[in-house]
C-alpha cells in the first residue's frame, strides 16, 4: 500500500497488515472481523470510541422523540374522553436523553476496552505524500487501509459566525440542559423532521424551513402532499422558503441574545423569524476531505465521494483501500454502515475464498415523525425511468382504515408500486401508523423475492393497522388483472 521511499520507511515506527482509520459502527465492524484471521491489525480513532447514532443520531433521537409522544398522548387525549395536560419537565427530558445514551454507549465501551491496547491509537490519523500513516508521534505503514471516518453536519457558508451559540446541529442539541421556549429547524429531513416534531411536542414553539416544498426528501408527490397534510397540524411549517442571512440580536431590556433568520416565504414575500436556537439539520458530508486520502490515489468527486466505489466491499477500484461506511457517502444508514463494514473486514483477510460479503441492501429508510414516513425498494422516478418495467400503484389511505381510526392516528397514504410481469414488489413509499413494520414487511418481500400473490397468503390479522398493507397488495393484484379469487369484505376498513 505504501508509496514511501527507503529513506521514509527507515522512519516507519509499526507496520501493519491492515489499518482500520475511525471506529464508529462500519470501522468497530471491520476491526472485529479483519481481527478474527489477521493478528497484526490496528484501529486509529479520532474522538469518542462509540458511533454515530448511540452518541448523537438515532439513540437519543428516539429518546427524545419517545418522551415527546408521551407528552403528546397526554396533551391529545380529548377525543377519548380522557382530559390531561401534560406537566413537562425539560431538565428531566434532557438528562434521561443523555443518561440513556450512555447506557447504550457503554456496552461499545466495554467491547472496545476488550481490544488489545497495541491495536488501539487514539488520535487523529492523516495519510501522508509516501501513502503513511501519521498519528501522534507514530508513523505506520499498512498493506490495506479500511476507512470509516464518519460524516458531520453539514452548516452552510459562515452560519457558524453568525448564530455562535445559538446555532445547533444534530451533534450538539442533545448536550441541551433544559428545553428552550423557541427554535427554528433548517431543513425538513429526516433528522430535521424528528427533531422539530419532537421538541414541539414538548412544548418548544417550533419553525420549520426548507427550500422545496416537500419533506422528507419524497419523490412520490401524492406521498410527500399528503404527508405535509399530516404533519401541518402541528408543525409550522415554511416549505418552499428562501433564507437570505442569518444572525444574532441584543435584546435591549434583558441583554439576551436571540437568534435571526431573515427569509423569503414560497409567496415571495420578506420574512423575519427571531427565538433562541437554529438547530441545522441540512444533512450530512463524510468526514475525509482533510484525510490525505489522495496519497493512496483515491479520486474524489466534487462533493468528496469517492470515485470507483464497491458498493459490496467499500474497495475503492483495485486499490488495497476501503472506504466503508458514511465515509463513502454511499448510503448513510446504520444497517447499511453495518454491512459495509463487515464486509471489508472480511475481504481484507487472506482467505477470500471463505469470505463472506454481504450483499448490498435493498434502500429501505424510515423517518420517524408521526406519522412515520417510509421508503423501500426503487422509488417512483426511478421505475418510470426504466422503459422495460410495466407496473401498477397500489393505494391505500389510512384516514378511514379500522385499527388507525380506533387508535386515533388515522392520517396517512401508501403506495406500492408493483411489476405487471413478474407480479412483484418492485417498491412502496407510505406516511402512515406502524409504517416501520410495513416497511420491513416489504423489504422482506422484495430481499426474498415473493410475489404479491404470495404476500397475501399470509394472513392478516383483524382489526390492526397491517391490514392497510394488505388493501394496498389486493389493490396491486386488481390492477395487475392476475387472475385469483377476489375477497370482498369488510375487513380492511373495519
Amino acid at each position: 500500500m505504501s508509496k514511501s521511499s527507503d529513506n521514509t520507511d527507515n522512519n516507519v515506527t509499526r507496520e501493519v497488515e491492515v489499518a482500520v482509520i475511525g471506529a464508529g459502527t462500519a470501522g468497530q465492524n471491520a476491526f472485529r472481523q479483519a481481527s478474527k484471521t489477521i493478528e497484526n491489525i490496528v484501529i486509529i480513532n479520532d474522538g469518542f470510541w462509540s458511533t454515530t447514532c448511540i452518541q448523537v443520531g438515532c439513540m437519543p433521537s428516539k429518546l427524545l422523540i419517545a418522551a415527546a409522544d408521551r407528552a403528546h398522548e397526554a396533551n391529545h387525549s380529548d377525543e377519548f374522553g380522557v382530559h390531561a395536560t401534560a406537566q413537562i419537565d425539560g431538565q428531566q427530558v434532557m438528562k434521561r436523553v443523555r443518561d440513556e445514551r450512555s447506557h447504550f454507549a457503554s456496552y461499545i465501551k466495554d467491547q472496545v476496552d476488550s481490544w488489545p491496547e497495541d491495536k488501539k491509537i487514539s488520535g487523529r490519523a492523516h495519510i501522508n505524500k509516501q501513502g503513511l500513516i501519521e498519528v501522534n508521534d507514530e508513523l505506520i505503514k499498512a498493506n490495506k487501509i479500511i476507512v470509516a471516518t464518519g460524516s458531520s453536519p453539514y452548516i452552510p457558508d459562515n452560519w457558524s459566525d453568525k448564530l455562535g451559540d445559538t446555532l445547533l446541529t444534530s451533534d450538539t442539541v442533545f448536550e441541551l440542559t433544559d428545553l428552550p421556549g423557541t427554535m427554528a429547524v433548517v431543513g425538513a429531513g429526516a433528522i430535521g423532521l424528528e427533531l422539530a416534531q419532537a421538541f414541539k411536542r414538548l412544548g418548544v414553539e417550533v419553525t420549520l424551513f426548507n427550500r422545496d416544498k416537500r419533506v422528507a426528501g419524497l419523490k412520490d408527490d401524492d406521498i410527500s402532499n399528503k404527508a405535509i397534510v399530516c404533519l401541518n397540524r402541528e408543525l409550522t411549517m415554511h416549505l418552499g422558503s428562501k433564507i437570505h442571512n442569518v444572525g444574532t440580536q441584543t435584546d435591549a431590556d434583558n441583554d439576551r441574545i436571540s437568534a435571526f433568520i431573515e427569509y423569503e416565504d414560497s409567496a415571495g414575500n420578506a420574512q423575519q423569524w427571531q427565538g433562541e436556537y437554529v438547530l441545522v439539520a441540512t444533512g450530512r458530508r463524510n468526514n475525509i476531505e482533510q484525510l490525505g486520502i489522495e496519497n493512496l490515489d483515491v479520486e474524489l468527486d466534487d462533493k468528496n465521494r469517492p470515485k470507483q466505489l464497491d458498493k459490496k466491499t467499500g474497495q475503492i477500484g483495485n486499490l488495497n483501500v476501503y472506504i466503508v461506511g458514511d465515509a463513502n457517502a454511499n448510503i448513510p444508514l446504520l444497517h447499511v454502515a453495518s454491512d459495509e463494514g463487515y464486509s471489508a473486514g472480511n475481504i481484507v483477510c487472506e482467505n477470500k475464498a471463505d469470505a463472506y460479503i454481504r450483499p448490498p441492501a435493498i434502500p429501505f429508510s424510515i423517518v420517524f415523525c408521526s406519522p412515520q414516513i417510509v421508503n423501500v425498494g426503487m422509488s417512483l422516478p426511478e421505475i418510470q425511468q426504466d422503459p422495460e418495467l410495466e407496473y401498477v400503484i397500489g393505494r391505500v389511505s389510512f384516514d378511514n382504515q379500522g385499527r388507525s381510526r380506533i387508535m386515533g392516528v388515522n392520517c396517512g397514504l401508501l403506495h406500492i408500486y408493483g411489476c405487471k410481469k413478474t407480479d412483484r414488489v418492485l417498491g412502496a413509499s407510505m406516511v402512515g401508523p406502524d409504517a416501520e413494520y410495513i416497511g420491513h414487511i416489504l423489504a422482506t418481500a422484495i430481499t426474498n423475492d415473493l410475489s404479491v400473490k404470495a404476500l397475501l397468503d399470509t394472513p392478516f390479522y383483524h382489526p390492526t393497522i397491517l391490514e392497510g398493507l394488505r388493501t394496498a397488495l389486493r389493490d396491486v393484484q386488481h390492477k395487475m388483472k392476475i387472475p385469483y379469487q377476489y375477497h370482498d369484505t369488510q375487513e380492511d376498513n373495519f
